[in-house]
């Protein structure tokens, strides 16, 4: 097992990416940071660049417009990185999957690994998506 795996057991530092959201789950995620759901006692907190993360947490649909930024980001993530989709809409388009300007479902774009869904998932299920994640690991 090497060093950055065993990281990875104690703390994930969680960058937040919004693709294009209607913000219900961005609104969701910020819960799940507040006193009563406290996601930090898994050692879990959000960093505000990508270079120092160790999960991408992926919410809204990926547009045409936002396509390569996506793809840049994800980039720019140190390897070996968690990407984790975050509600209905990376998980499968939800109600836009027809929509001229959806590039398609994130796992089409970059790699996923865990997915969450709901419209909005309710924090509790988050919480539970990112449990099973540290389970994964």
């Amino acid at each position: 097992m090497g060093l950055r795996t065993k990281a990875l057991k104690k703390s994930l530092w969680v960058f937040h990416l919004s693709t294009g959201s209607c913000n219900n789950c961005d609104i969701e995620i910020l819960d799940c940071l507040t006193p009563r759901h406290d996601i930090e006692r898994f050692g879990i907190t959000l960093v505000g660049s990508p270079r120092h993360c160790d999960v991408l947490l992926v919410t809204g649909i990926v547009t045409r417009k936002n396509l390569e930024r996506v793809k840049k980001l994800y980039q720019q993530v140190p390897k070996p990185c968690i990407v984790v989709a975050v509600g209905t809409c990376p998980c499968s388009g939800n109600m836009f999957r027809e929509s001229y300007t959806m590039a398609g479902p994130l796992d089409k774009v970059i790699p996923v690994d865990v997915f969450i869904p709901g419209c909005p998932p309710k924090p509790e299920a988050i919480i539970a998506g990112i449990v099973k994640l540290l389970g994964k690991i």
